[in-house]
């Protein structure tokens, strides 16, 4: 009972703070959809603007409900494996990018055996209950060929024979190529109830517009703490060295204004493999505690707002959390632009035949 009471409160929120909030619901909506593992709302963003209103969200992590909330004015609600199924509100299209750490090649890569891989399930168990009329799914690259395949069969197979939705062979589609620069690979996965009528799908493709890192970097003068020490890049300039007399390209990397970034991500070496040049600061008085002097040769790292320009956030999208949960919310969510150019191709599919 308690989790029907829960349920039915979350659906219900998004009637609650819809007063100065950067992304209202659209006062007439044409279609309805659901936002699991809504991260902070890259989803919701590019759906709402695709006339759609959002009638259930649901995301974990504490930190990102809180950027979630402000941009939105609702709290997602929080485990989905605590979610009844029945009491989710009616809605036509599931938008889900299911964690990707059980399928990351930056990770052991245990799919299934890995919770976070069941996670999936929860998807599945949600559309057989409400049956929606499509959905979009995103993960890594990864999950197109781990353990040879085999799960990516599962999933296909769920959705397909289990499930009884037309699902097309998935494809990766880059971020780049859709008007963000950033060397993203994204799998997609799409389905369509087969009642609907869908019999085919076609991928969108690159639209062959030119992007750099220079679209998206700070206009003003960026603060000192994110200028590393000299110290600090010494020692990742020795790492990399190291790890070059083995033969591999692991370590930092600084990305030219007309380049593009590569994938940001949590992490490792995510905020080093996208190090960046600029020669505007003149106050080297560190703000934090460093070891070493700031760095005098220009190199920092990008911002939190620069990571969410890379993602295609608008820059009304309110940041308020620190940014250690800044960059891991911009890590895990998905590139608005590549989701719109997917969402543009389904809405064409449902609704105009």
């Amino acid at each position: 009972m308690l989790e029907l009471l829960e349920v039915s409160k979350a659906s219900k929120q998004n009637n609650v703070f819809t007063r100065d909030i950067p992304f209202p619901p659209p006062k007439n909506p044409t279609f309805k959809f659901i936002d699991l593992f809504a991260g902070i709302g890259g989803f919701r963003i590019v759906f709402q603007d695709l006339g759609g209103k959002c009638v259930f969200s649901s995301e974990i992590d504490p930190h990102a409900c809180k950027t979630y909330e402000a941009n939105f004015g609702e709290n997602p609600f929080s485990d989905i494996t605590k979610i009844n199924a029945k009491s989710v509100p009616d809605h036509d299209i599931l938008l889900a990018g299911f964690p990707c750490q059980a399928f990351s090649i930056a990770g052991r890569r245990e799919g299934f055996e890995d919770t976070r891989g069941t996670l999936f399930f929860d998807i599945a168990r949600i559309i057989k209950e409400k049956r929606p009329r499509a959905f979009l799914l995103e993960n890594v690259k990864g999950l197109m060929n781990h353990a040879g395949g085999k799960t990516l069969a599962v999933i296909l197979k769920t959705l397909r024979k289990d499930l009884n939705y037309y699902v097309p062979v998935p494809e990766i589609v880059n971020a780049k190529h859709h008007g963000v620069p950033q060397n993203r690979e994204r799998i997609f996965i799409v389905g369509f109830r087969k009642d609907i009528g869908v019999h085919d799908f076609k991928y969108p493709l690159p639209t062959g517009m030119a992007v750099s890192f220079k679209d998206v970097k700070e206009r003003n003068r960026v603060p000192v703490k994110y200028y590393l020490s000299n110290r600090y890049l010494s020692t990742l300039r020795k790492h990399k060295k190291r790890h070059e007399r083995k033969g591999n390209g692991f370590g930092f990397e600084i990305i030219p204004d007309n380049n593009v970034s590569n994938a940001i991500v949590v992490g490792g070496m995510g905020r080093e493999r996208n190090l960046v040049y600029d020669d505007r600061l003149t106050n080297f008085t560190p703000e934090t505690k460093i070891k070493g002097r700031v760095n005098r040769e220009g190199i920092r790292r990008m911002t939190p707002r620069e990571w969410a320009r890379l993602q295609g956030y608008p820059n009304k999208l309110r940041i308020i959390v620190a940014d250690v949960h800044a960059y891991k919310q911009f890590g895990n969510s998905v590139a608005l632009p590549a989701v719109k150019a997917m969402g543009q191709i389904i809405m064409k599919r449902l609704y105009e035949g």
